[in-house]
């Protein structure tokens, strides 16, 4: 056998194993990417569940309200207790909150 036989049986071994890692190092590369992309998109998941649920909240409370609205009596009592509206002959103390 020549020399440049022997050569290319030592080097063919040699470049199978090296094509293997560099298979393997961009397969782990390329997992490790979409996992790292799955976790944030799982934590804005979670996020945005989160100010669902407060939103969710504030319509019923913001419902609430318009169902209060429609009340006549109290939109006369909230302009007393809020802007300090009085009846006929009725005084307004305030009296500070002692928090």
């Amino acid at each position: 056998m020549t020399k440049k036989k022997k050569t290319k049986k030592k080097l063919g071994p040699f470049l199978l194993l090296c094509s293997s890692f560099l298979v393997i190092i961009f397969t782990t590369f390329t997992i490790f990417k979409y996992w790292t992309e799955i976790y944030n998109k799982y934590q804005e998941r979670n996020e945005l569940k989160k100010e669902l649920a407060d939103l969710k909240d504030k319509e019923e409370e913001l419902a609430a309200d318009v169902d209060k609205l429609q009340d006549e009596d109290y939109i006369a009592r909230y302009a007393r207790e809020k802007y300090f509206y009085s009846k006929d002959g009725e005084y307004i103390l305030k009296i500070p909150d002692d928090d």
